[in-house]
């Protein structure tokens, strides 16, 4: 299956790589050219947007939010063409991005009118989960639809599931930011809190784990917050743009959500102290800050 893969990012590099891995002819495309040459390195290829897109049955997008995914999707203001101007009837839009439901509702209705099918597919696992070809996707979309993509979904994700109509994609992943920041946050504060007693803070993430209170972030990120080590798997700049994406939809459906209002602030204030181009695990340092404790220059 030829695809056209728009954002070689952090996350989209992988992503495309693995379609490579699994024998697709994979047309890379990103917005500066260094990814682009180590796309093609490795054994990919590229062209320009208009030339993909029109060879390709499938178009997979990894963009950072709503307004990226529009642009490229329905074309600029300037008149700049967009994925729709140059698809064929029946070519199927995969948006792995992370944006706001209603956005993805109103690409899908412009795609529609071209008789091309849409799909929201944010994923979840972090770098490690696209590096790995393990992702968790939410498919937004119809049956045939999802059918038809599957094998592409397979080669990146081990756990698929189909959550309903366009735009459902999006609400569960909203959830899914909710909760992640959530538990990082409470980690972090549970690591600080262990600090401060002179515990054994390694030895009483590994019982932590063991018990009720197990979850991916101390499987997967302690070990690094333990260690001050914040290389960007999942930006903080980002997460914070995922989380207005929920508390705008919380607010559209008059669901009140307090915790999700004040992690909000939490990462506002994160990236008001600099620290919004660290991993999202960075939140530990707002945690010593409130604490009067001492935080290593980023």
């Amino acid at each position: 299956m030829t695809i056209t893969f728009i954002g070689l990012g952090i996350m989209g590099a992988p992503i495309a790589r693995n379609l490579l891995a699994a024998g697709h002819d994979v047309i890379g495309i990103n917005r500066s050219d260094a990814p682009v040459a180590r796309f093609v390195a490795g054994g990919g290829r590229t062209a320009g947007l208009r030339e993909a897109v029109a060879t390709s049955t499938t178009v997979m997008l990894m963009l950072p939010d709503s307004p990226d995914v529009e642009r490229v999707v329905l074309g600029g203001e300037d008149g700049d063409g967009g994925v729709l101007a140059a698809a064929t009837a029946g070519t199927r839009i995969v948006d792995l991005s992370t944006i706001a439901p209603a956005s993805s509702r109103r690409v899908a209705r412009a795609c529609a009118e071209r008789g091309v099918h849409y799909l929201d597919c944010p994923v979840s696992g972090g770098e490690q989960g696209a590096i790995d070809g393990t992702l968790s996707i939410m498919v937004g979309g119809a049956d045939d639809d999802l059918a038809a993509v599957r094998p592409l979904l397979e080669a990146i994700g081990s756990t698929i599931v189909h959550v309903g109509d366009v735009g459902a994609g999006q609400t569960v992943k909203a959830a899914n930011q909710l909760i992640v920041a959530g538990t990082i946050q409470l980690v972090a504060e549970a690591l600080v809190f262990l600090e401060q007693h002179g515990a054994d803070a390694e030895a009483a993430v590994r019982v932590l784990a063991g018990g009720l209170a197990g979850n991916r972030i101390l499987d997967r990120k302690a070990a690094g917050m333990l260690e001050r080590r914040f290389e960007p798997g999942f930006r903080i700049e980002l997460h914070r743009k995922d989380l207005g994406i929920y508390l705008a939809s919380a607010r559209e459906a008059g669901v009140v959500s307090p915790a999700g209002a004040m992690l909000g602030q939490l990462l506002e204030s994160a990236v008001a102290n600099g620290d919004g181009a660290l991993d999202h695990t960075a939140l530990l340092r707002g945690v010593e800050r409130l604490n009067g404790r001492a935080v290593t220059p980023a």
